[in-house]
């Protein structure tokens, strides 16, 4: 496996990466990827991708994407599920579901942190379900529950 700097080209991979972060649970009627990119509330985490201040990783596997981790910075007027400050990008991360437990998320994370700090940015946010197998990998990798996001979700914050 290797992880690559995500580009304006990527945009189709990481929209289907954003359908799979939506679609986790097998509980839930799954939506579409026009439903994921049609509704502001998930399409503002990738429209006009790449913004300058947006940060992105992708992790391929014999040249073939597998998953993908990135991080946008939200204005307190629009914010995302998991926003914090408007200093502090939210992260987004999706691994195709046959890649999932194999440590593509754990690599994603690690890639997306990496260039977060070198870009001089201290803190990561992100929103998570509380039955979501990837809270515990935050737990892991040393982010911090903050506050409820909501009835179902939690907040969590990586300082960096």
């Amino acid at each position: 496996m290797t992880i690559r700097p995500a580009t304006a080209a990527d945009r189709e991979f990481l929209a289907d990466m954003l359908v799979e972060a939506v679609n986790w649970s097998p509980e839930w009627p799954a939506k579409s990827r026009r439903e994921v990119l049609s509704m502001p509330s998930t399409a503002h985490y990738l429209a006009g991708w790449p913004r300058e201040t947006d940060l992105g990783v992708v992790a391929e596997s014999g040249g073939e994407p597998t998953g993908a981790a990135w991080l946008r910075f939200f204005p307190p007027g629009e914010p995302g599920y998991g926003f914090v400050a408007a200093d502090v990008p939210e992260l987004t991360i999706g691994v195709a579901a046959p890649w999932r437990g194999h440590g593509v998320g754990r690599a994603l994370l690690r890639a997306i942190e990496a260039c977060a700090q070198e870009a001089g940015i201290a803190r990561i946010s992100l929103s998570v379900e509380r039955k979501n197998f990837a809270r515990q990998l935050y737990l892991a990798a040393g982010y911090e529950v903050t506050g409820a996001g909501s009835a179902q979700s939690d907040t969590m914050v990586k300082f960096l």
